[in-house]
């Protein structure tokens, strides 16, 4: 199995528009961060995990030529926001991309694509399966997935576990319950959005922990905002089984 990280960014991306700061002027192509994603590649079949706005832009740069899935952990606008942009795999493939989501999140992609649904349809628009997932154990051809519930705030989300591989963004809270799910992972990949408190993210010191906690033998943050740091300088500061992923990281289990 092989994964690529899409994007690492949080919701506005790294560099933000107009932000003059350190971070967002670095010559260092690790500290520019698309909107959050991972494409998963097992046993012939291309899985991509959130379409956010900068889906178009992150299949060109990694030269995606097949689509099979897309899986959603929640419906805010950046894990989201690409998802009419599956019609070009729609236009070379000549099928549906079968699409797998929670009833919150089908009910955002009816809403902000009602089009797709329509009984008339015009030409060109996205081809879907859409699939419902919740909290139980589903497959994609040979590959299976274990979704974890996180809380994004007071938002129920949702992570996955993929054989040895789990992939957590946006939380700042995992029940002990879900987290016997994650252990045994040799590879989380979790949100760390700064330092300071929010909200609804974990921060970085929190993610840390969180890590020490669940102990796999290798841990990457994601989700990351300029107020982090530099993307080398960060690395310095973590234990020697985490990184900061980056954006075009690939991983092979």
């Amino acid at each position: 199995m092989k994964i690529t990280f899409l994007g690492t960014g949080t919701s506005q991306g790294v560099p933000i528009i107009a932000c003059p700061c350190g971070i967002c002027n670095s010559p260092n192509p690790k500290d520019k961060r698309l909107r959050s994603s991972v494409m998963i590649e097992n046993k012939g079949k291309v899985m991509v995990i959130d379409t956010g706005p900068d889906f178009r832009q992150q299949m060109l740069r990694e030269n995606v030529k097949r689509l099979d899935a897309v899986i959603f952990t929640h419906a805010h606008k950046d894990h989201l926001a690409g998802f009419d942009d599956i019609r070009a795999f729609n236009y070379v493939l000549q099928k549906k991309i079968e699409v797998y989501a929670d009833s919150v999140v089908q009910k955002a992609i009816r809403r902000e694509f009602s089009y797709i649904f329509e009984e008339v349809k015009y030409p060109g628009i996205p081809e879907i399966n859409l699939h419902t997932i919740n909290k139980k154990p589903f497959l994609i051809e040979e590959t299976g997935f274990i979704p974890i519930r996180l809380m994004h705030h007071r938002l129920p989300i949702l992570g996955f576990r993929v054989g040895d591989f789990t992939y957590m963004t946006d939380a700042n809270y995992i029940s002990d319950e879900e987290k016997e799910k994650v252990k045994g992972s040799k590879i989380i990949v979790l949100n760390a959005l700064r330092r300071e408190p929010h909200i609804s993210h974990f921060t970085f010191e929190q993610a840390i922990e969180l890590m020490k906690e669940l102990n796999p033998p290798k841990a990457y943050f994601t989700h990351i905002s300029h107020q982090l740091g530099l993307h080398d300088e960060v690395e310095k500061e973590l234990p020697e089984f985490i990184s900061l992923a980056y954006d075009g990281l690939k991983i092979e289990l």
